[in-house]
Parts: structure tokens; sequence; C-alpha cells
């Protein structure tokens, strides 16, 4: 019988211990940023395939060819044509022109006709290589 009542309080006691130590809950948002992303895994990074930039009228180009920075076309992939989309709904496509003195952030174009498409000097565009 004195076993019995040694055995409730050792019960008892362990209860009490662990009302006092509340358990430490586990932070599920700490524990997946240890995951690493797949192309990590796959060791290959994205490249960004779009950028938006600036579309300025320049009349000085032919019609269908547009000046693009180096920098700028390394970033989006080498390739001859760009396709350039303006709010969504206007695509044109253009033959592709190195120039240093254009900014990073800009693409020149001939602007005879966009304004008639309601595109203005200036405009911000959607820019992508087109792959053949």
């Amino acid at each position: 019988m004195s076993e019995e009542p040694k055995i409730e309080q050792k019960q008892a006691e362990e209860r009490r211990e662990e009302e006092v130590v509340p358990k430490k809950k586990i932070d599920i948002r700490s524990a997946l940023a240890l995951i690493p992303p797949a192309s990590q895994l796959l060791g290959r990074e994205k490249k960004p395939r779009e950028r938006r930039v600036r579309l300025r009228f320049h009349d000085e180009l032919r019609e269908g060819t547009a000046k693009v920075n180096p920098q700028l076309l390394r970033e989006l992939g080498e390739g001859e044509y760009i396709e350039v989309v303006v709010a969504g709904r206007h695509r044109f496509r253009y033959k592709v022109e190195t120039d240093d003195s254009v900014p990073v952030n800009e693409v020149w174009v001939n602007g005879e006709k966009l304004p008639e498409y309601g595109i203005a000097d200036n405009s911000i565009a959607t820019v992508r290589v087109v792959r053949q």
C-alpha cells in the first residue's frame, strides 16, 4: 500500500512540473527558411525574361529597329529581336541594335507610327527577347 501513494505522488509532481515549464512552440516559418529553393538545389540561377523600361522615340532610327544597351540585352538573354509590349495590349517586334549611349532602363525606337496606337514618348513598356 505504501507503493501506491508514492507512485501517485510522483505522477502529481510530474504534472506540476509540466504545468510550470510550458513546452516551446516551433515556429514553422523559421523552419521553412532553412529549406533552400529548388533553383538553388539544381545550381541554376533564375534569369529575368522580361523587364520594364521607358520607350523613347528617336526619329533618326529606321522603322523596325530598336537601340538597346548591351547590359540590358545580356540581362534578358542574347537575341536578334525584341518584343515590346505597351499597356498589355500593343505588341511590337524590333530588330536589335546595341548602343552604349542608350541608358540601361530605356529602349530607343522610331516613334513615327506609335502615336496612332495611343503610345507617347517616354511610355513604360515591357521588353523581352524573342527566340526564333
